[in-house]
């Protein structure tokens, strides 16, 4: 199964990201989505996974906080902020959270902690990312895609 993992796109679906979408199996997004538009594009490509970030307001009430799945027998636990995640997440394999719109893929305590990085407007002078990953049979690879950007 193929994912897309993306968060932070502020309202902006560039175009490099859309073409990275159509081989999806699911989405997974992070938060701060910013517009109902935007979901619903990500929904025209594979079933999406979304949780509400800091910047999504009235419109996003019915986004939940956080989310657990499984998809190809990996369990993901997404939540916008790394801040928020509980103490405790037993049965969860994966950790997916945005927020700080910098790239992360670590594994601590056993559990991978993946940070998309944002694939929005460009902010902090950040690289431009999202992660596509392969997960069947209980196992996830993750591969770093960075999208290129004019000099600002």
């Amino acid at each position: 199964m193929k994912l897309a993992i993306l968060s932070d796109t502020h309202g902006l679906l560039r175009p490099q990201v859309a073409e990275r979408l159509k081989g999806a199996d699911a989405i997974l997004h992070g938060g701060d989505i910013n517009t109902q538009g935007i979901v619903d594009e990500l929904r025209r490509y594979a079933p999406l996974h979304v949780v509400r970030g800091n910047n999504d307001k009235d419109w996003a009430e019915v986004i939940p906080h956080d989310l657990t799945v499984t998809l190809g027998g990996v369990t993901f636990y997404l939540v916008h902020n790394k801040r928020e995640v509980p103490a405790e997440l037993p049965g969860v394999d994966v950790v997916v959270y945005g927020h700080s719109h910098k790239y992360a893929a670590e594994e601590k305590d056993g559990r991978l902690w993946l940070n998309p990085g944002s694939c929005g407007p460009r902010r902090f002078h950040q690289e431009i990312t999202m992660m596509l990953a392969e997960v069947g049979n209980g196992e996830i690879r993750v591969e770093k895609i960075c999208i290129p950007h004019e000099v600002e």
